[in-house]
């Protein structure tokens, strides 16, 4: 079965969107391209520790391009 929607909530974060998906789970997708981090799917979790994913995800990503490498 394909997850579906929960309510129409969306939330912005950081330049991605965060929608909620059935049964349990997020859907994160950026804002608008180019696309620093890919989109994903991050399990059932609080919004606080998906918001943390995402800083995670940037950090690293910022990391690897003041070292010169693609993440």
């Amino acid at each position: 079965m394909a997850p579906v929607i929960r309510d129409n909530v969306v939330v912005r974060y950081r330049g991605f969107v965060l929608i909620p998906m059935v049964p349990a789970g997020w859907l994160v997708r950026p804002e608008r391209s180019p696309m620093v981090v890919l989109p994903f799917r991050f399990p059932a979790a609080s919004l606080d520790q998906l918001k943390a994913e995402i800083d995670g995800r940037l950090l690293d990503q910022s990391l690897a391009a003041d070292q010169g490498f693609a993440a």
